[in-house]
């Protein structure tokens, strides 16, 4: 199968993790509902947790405090939950997180075809790293670029950029695989072509509206997709 005229048989490929790789809601949702109970807050669930995945983990603990996308909680609540998820998120990393079906076959696929692969993701190298070891896929990764690597994160292309630099492959020879309106973002500011998932935490209509490159509801269909 030829990619569409859209995409193309890339040099690099730009993984995003949460959502996209891995299912990290279970574990993350918990840490939360635990960090709110010790703050004497009600907890959040999983269903609205997976809402809240996305920006990061300050913006997660906030949105989990104010049961708000972009409010902020009181400084001082704030800095007393962060300390307590931080905890019980290094001590719970991978308990429940799984890849999602076909994820480790691709990565497979597309490494074996001689395509660089780079993990790029608004998580905390403190956790990223971790997880992806635990995760059984650490070493299919060239470069990973964690949310605190650089002082920007997506939605702003930086992360994608300085990946293409770092690994000495230009963004028209890469494309990106991601589940959320950020990393659609990033990836149209940054020029790379993107495959966005449905299955992932992002609303699908608003993906589907969005227009990227190609949405597929599998990992099974990216190779394909791509010419590999």
């Amino acid at each position: 199968m030829e990619p569409p005229a859209h995409l193309h048989t890339p040099t690099l490929a730009l993984l995003d993790i949460d959502g996209t790789l891995a299912d990290t809601a279970p574990d993350l949702a918990a840490c939360v509902d635990q960090m709110l109970a010790e703050v004497k807050r009600p907890p959040a669930g999983i269903d609205k947790t997976r809402s809240f995945i996305g920006n990061g983990i300050d913006r997660l603990i906030h949105r989990g405090l104010t049961d708000e996308m972009w409010t902020d909680a009181d400084i001082g609540v704030f800095t007393k939950a962060r300390e307590v998820f931080l905890r019980l998120y290094d001590d719970n990393i991978c308990e429940k997180s799984v890849l999602y079906p076909g994820a480790a076959a691709m990565l497979s696929t597309l490494r074996d075809a001689g395509v660089t692969l780079a993990a790029v993701t608004n998580k905390a190298e403190r956790f990223t790293l971790p997880l992806l070891d635990k995760l059984g896929i650490a070493d299919f990764f060239s470069l990973v670029v964690s949310g605190d690597t650089l002082p920007d994160r997506k939605p702003s292309p930086t992360q994608l950029l300085h990946a293409c630099d770092r690994l000495g492959i230009p963004p028209n020879a890469t494309v990106m695989v991601g589940d959320s309106i950020n990393d659609l973002r990033a990836a149209r500011s940054a020029k790379v072509p993107i495959i966005c998932v449905t299955y992932g935490y992002a609303n699908t209509s608003e993906l589907r509206a969005a227009k990227p490159n190609a949405i597929v509801d599998s990992l099974d269909e990216v190779a394909e997709l791509l010419g590999i």
